[in-house]
């Protein structure tokens, strides 16, 4: 019986070491917006995105939850989750896609790499394709991922009230910076 209990333990930690190879994750990522007006710029980070890359596949996932975003003024996030992205109704916005160029990434070499990255965006329950460049450095078996681009809150069916339409720029800029670790 103990012979056959240490063979379960040893095929089920190959299996899973097995499933974990070629996957790197983070909990901590750091994605912000930022839009610009002649009136007020609004500035909003997230500390804590979660998301994972398999190397094999090139497929990203990512996740955050819209009430972590901080703003410089506490009335702006309220505003933020109350009314405009309805974070109680839609508490997580996410992408799912891939980064299309990974056979161009050597991840067994230091070095910055330009990555292509198609797929899902969705925000307050609604999905927009994108594609956007960004940067995969790999250093000390680590991935950092970085990319720019931009959104309307229109395309999520976000309503911005007449009373500050000019207020909030008509595009935020998304900036992504993270960092995946090899999953264990």
């Amino acid at each position: 019986m103990k012979r056959l209990i240490v063979v379960f333990l040893l095929v089920h930690g190959i299996i899973g070491i097995g499933l974990a190879q070629g996957k790197y994750i983070t909990k901590t990522g750091h994605i912000w917006f930022y839009g610009a007006t002649p009136m007020e710029n609004i500035d909003a980070h997230n500390h804590q995105a979660a998301g994972i890359i398999d190397s094999k596949t090139g497929d990203i996932i990512i996740s955050v939850l819209m009430k972590s975003f901080e703003f410089p003024k506490a009335l702006m996030q309220e505003h933020f989750n109350e009314n405009y992205v309805e974070s109680t109704k839609f508490p997580k916005g996410s992408f799912k896609g891939t980064i299309t160029n990974m056979k161009d990434i050597n991840l067994a070499k230091d070095g910055k790499y330009k990555a292509t990255v198609e797929g899902d965006l969705t925000v307050h329950g609604e999905v927009k394709k994108i594609k956007t460049d960004g940067t995969i450095e790999v250093k000390d078996g680590k991935l950092m991922v970085t990319s720019k681009f931009n959104v309307a809150p229109e395309d999520f069916k976000i309503i911005i009230p007449g009373l500050v339409r000019e207020k909030i720029a008509k595009e935020m800029e998304v900036n992504v910076d993270m960092t995946f670790d090899p999953m264990k």
